[in-house]
Parts: structure tokens; sequence; C-alpha cells
């Protein structure tokens, strides 16, 4: 079920191609979006795009793993995550399952 994978410039040809900016405006407005997005991650905020997502950022404690080769117990030190929470109308979306629009979004 491997599908096509969208970058950068995919994403600026559609805002052009939709919006009508330049090439070069439409560049610009996507990176100024994905550094918006990424620095309120990196300041540990959560960015709640409506009828899409959320991008949470949680903490992990530290923990012991093992070495799966050598069996050795290691510690893996503390760190931050991001989870990618979709929407249900993304859900929805996604499953081809018609949506309640008026519903509550995640």
């Amino acid at each position: 079920m491997a599908g096509r994978t969208i970058t950068r410039m995919d994403l600026c040809e559609a805002v052009y191609q939709q919006v009508g900016l330049s090439r070069i405006e439409s560049a610009r407005f996507v990176e100024i979006v994905l550094k918006e997005i990424a620095d309120c991650l990196a300041r540990g905020e959560t960015v709640k795009l409506s009828s899409f997502g959320s991008f949470v950022v949680r903490e992990k404690g530290q923990r012991i793993g093992r070495n799966p080769k050598t069996g050795q117990e290691v510690p893996i030190e503390p760190r931050r995550v991001m989870v990618f929470k979709p929407s249900s109308i993304l859900k929805h979306r996604i499953n081809g399952t018609p949506s309640d629009e008026a519903a509550d979004e995640d």
C-alpha cells in the first residue's frame, strides 16, 4: 500500500496552483508555515490543526533498554518525542467512511 511521498516542493506547487501566488511566494509561504510549526514543537507546545490533527510533544523518562545483539542492558536517556494524533475527520477520510462534520474534533 506504499503511495507516493509528498515533498515540500509538492506542497509549494499545490499552493502555487490553488492559491495563485508565484512559485517563489508559494515556497516562502510553505516554509514559513513549516518553520512556525517546528518552532512551536521545539518549545514543547501542542500544534492543533482543525480537521487534520494535533502534533504533541511528550517527555519520555529514562529507562533501561537492551541491545538486541548482545542482550546487554543499556540506559536510554530521557528525551522528548513528537506524536501525531489525527482528528476523527482525517481518520474517516483516510478510511473512506462518512464523517459527521459537526462531531467534536480530536
